[in-house]
């Protein structure tokens, strides 16, 4: 339909008549694959000149985007990201595309000459007529960057980069009294070419912003590499401080590290010295487990750090004492992300450098939190509760802020105001108050939570509970009124509820604030591309339904004969690890009035722990098992981030 109405438009414009359209679509069923355009030049009933300036006057011309993702060069997280980059450098898309190498000069051009139905030629600079100069000015051709490459009777035959304007072209036919037929060439070839016909040096005519942006991502970390392998190494120690941070090698290797852990969505960076000869090893974590990134040469250990602690503004020549700051990546390279730094000195007068990536990403969708149903009702009831205390405890990385802000999505509503206090401010939120606090000048979050008390909230997130002066602060607060949201450090649900006792906590006011408290931890999800089905033996099942509890593995309502589990195999898309991805195993404490009696009289852990069996809560061992019955992940991966 799109084609048709281009001929539709011509016909409108008696540019051709209703049968020379007629004639073209009737020709397009043998070639399906021309454009109707194409077919009216082809048959001669209008000039491509003119088909040119009715696409470019109705925006019919197709997209560059899509022309490069129907030939297969490219995919559109790729395109998502190359405009991401040409926005933040201020750059073209062509050029964040060719920066980024997502696609190279010649294909790129080629998508071009498709999108203009030009036709793409490939240069032969050395066989270039230097009499052509003659008809083109040296400053008008590097001014539009074209170059004049053959001439044959009255017409002249122009390379370019970009189309001209309809204008431009036919201003030039009179200028220079000889028709014109344009065609697209690389960037390159303009720049051989304008080199051979008028001596000037374009190639390297880079602006200095241009330059910085073309080295941000090199093409690969063993390239950078082997610029400075040549020569002879450094004999002794001493020598390597000759390689500074200010080593050009330097700063691409830096950004280029950085970026490879961004694009493979690792969490951290480990930068590790060691002494002598030996290599620094670069390491990341992905999925919440460590792998080398690569091995980097030892005559960069102590130039390495100083680049990142130049990044964070830090002190280069402290090497004592640990430090930590934050990067602003977008400064540096071409990811608006930021990053957390944190130096610690080692033997050998080196230093550790460890770089935490943060998502800076709004929250993942409540129902993508992966709980199981009972969970789900009773945090989603938890948290349309005018006041109260709800409480996500795990260890570090384990996903506690991401089910918060999840939690804080559902209840984002211009009816509600909501202030936020965290370190750092990692997932961002249309319509909420976010704070950073800064402990470094007293504005902790038992300060920032006294702050909110007196903006008029309707619910406060507290990004941890440290210390005894925030926790009870917090009780308070949802007890007059706020809805008051936390993390804190702790194995499980039920010795959340005795930890906070033992700081100090009134067990009345406690238990009368205490809405619910949600456990949890991450665990690897299989691939879904490579994993491998299989029905388990009976012993293996035993073995499931023993670590679950057999008593109350009766109410899950699976049998033998139904289950089919899964194993890790390992594929290109998983970088052969079985696993992509991960997966929350949780457990919830609900605090009904059973569990209120309980945290008045003090109650041990067990105590509480058997109360809440009562109550419906299932372990984090057992809501991983049911994961694992469910094909998501494997007992292997439920036994290590669950340790009871």
């Amino acid at each position: 339909m799109e084609l048709k109405k281009i001929g539709e438009l011509l016909v409108e414009q008696k540019l051709i008549t209703l049968e020379n359209l007629l004639e073209a679509l009737d020709l397009q069923k043998v070639f399906p694959d021309q454009p109707v355009g194409q077919l009216l030049c082809k048959l001669g009933f209008i000039k491509e000149i003119d088909l040119g300036f009715v696409l470019d006057q109705k925006n019919k011309r197709r997209k560059l985007t899509d022309i490069l993702l129907e030939s297969g060069l490219i995919d559109q997280q790729k395109i998502s990201h190359a405009r991401e980059v040409g926005k933040q450098s201020d750059i073209s898309l062509e050029k964040a595309l060719l920066k980024l190498n997502y696609v190279d000069e010649e294909g790129l051009s080629k998508a071009i000459a498709s999108q203009y139905d030009m036709p793409y030629i490939h240069i032969d600079t050395q066989n270039l007529d230097i009499s052509l100069s003659n008809y083109i000015s040296a400053v008008y051709a590097q001014k539009q960057r074209i170059a004049p490459i053959s001439k044959i009777g009255n017409t002249l035959t122009l390379a370019m980069a970009q189309p001209l304007k309809l204008h431009a072209i036919r201003e030039l036919e009179d200028s220079i009294r000889l028709k014109i037929i344009s065609a697209i060439a690389t960037e390159t070839g303009i720049s051989k070419s304008l080199k051979r016909l008028y001596n000037i040096d374009t190639v390297n005519a880079i602006t200095a912003l241009d330059e910085v942006n073309l080295d941000l991502v090199p093409d690969s970390i063993v390239d950078l590499l082997s610029k400075n392998s040549a020569g002879d190494e450094p004999d002794v120690e001493e020598e390597t401080k000759k390689v500074t941070e200010k080593d050009s090698v330097i700063v691409k290797l830096v950004n280029k590290i950085i970026y490879d852990a961004y694009m493979n969505k690792a969490s951290d960076i480990h930068i590790e010295p060691y002494p002598g000869k030996k290599d620094v090893i670069v390491r990341t974590r992905v999925d919440g487990q460590c792998s080398i990134y690569q091995k980097i040469p030892y005559k960069y250990k102590f130039a390495l750090p100083s680049r990142i602690k130049i990044m964070g503004d830090l002190d280069i020549a402290e090497r004592r004492r640990p430090q930590d700051g934050k990067i602003e990546f977008k400064k540096f390279g071409p990811l608006d992300i930021e990053l957390r730094v944190a130096t610690m000195p080692t033997v050998g007068g080196l230093e550790d450098v460890v770089i935490r990536v943060l998502s800076n990403s709004g929250p993942i969708g409540f129902k993508d939190l992966g709980l199981t149903e009972r969970n789900l009702r009773i945090f989603k009831e938890s948290l349309i509760r005018p006041h109260g205390l709800i409480l996500v405890v795990g260890p570090t990385g384990s996903g506690k802020t991401t089910t918060l802000h999840s939690g804080l999505s559902l209840i984002n509503q211009t009816n509600r105001k909501i202030w936020t206090a965290e370190d750092p401010v990692e997932i961002t939120q249309a319509g909420l108050r976010q704070v950073q606090v800064n402990p470094r000048i007293g504005f902790t979050f038992a300060a920032a939570l006294r702050s909110f008390l007196r903006l008029d909230p309707d619910v406060i997130m507290i990004g941890e509970m440290r210390d005894e002066e925030t926790a009870s602060t917090s009780v308070e607060a949802s007890l007059t009124g706020h809805l008051v949201l936390s993390t804190l450090h702790t194995n499980s649900a039920s010795e959340t509820v005795t930890r906070l006792l033992e700081m100090g906590l009134d067990p009345y006011s406690f238990s009368d604030s205490l809405v619910c408290v949600l456990a949890q931890r991450l665990a690897r999800r299989l691939c879904v591309d490579c994993r491998e089905s299989f029905h388990p033996s009976e012993v293996e099942f035993d073995e499931l339904v023993d670590e679950y509890g057999r008593t109350t593995f009766v109410n899950t309502g699976l049998s033998f004969a139904d289950v089919v589990m899964f194993r890790a195999v390992g594929c290109d898309r998983c970088a052969h690890t079985g696993y992509r991805g991960r997966l929350g195993i949780h457990e919830v404490l609900e605090c009904t009035n059973e569990l209120k009696s309980l945290i008045k009289r003090r109650a041990d852990t067990d105590h509480v722990r058997e109360q809440a069996a009562r109550d419906g809560m299932t372990t984090l061992k057992q809501d991983g098992i049911l994961k694992v019955l469910y094909g998501l992940t494997d007992i292997h991966e439920v036994r290590r981030v669950c340790i009871k």
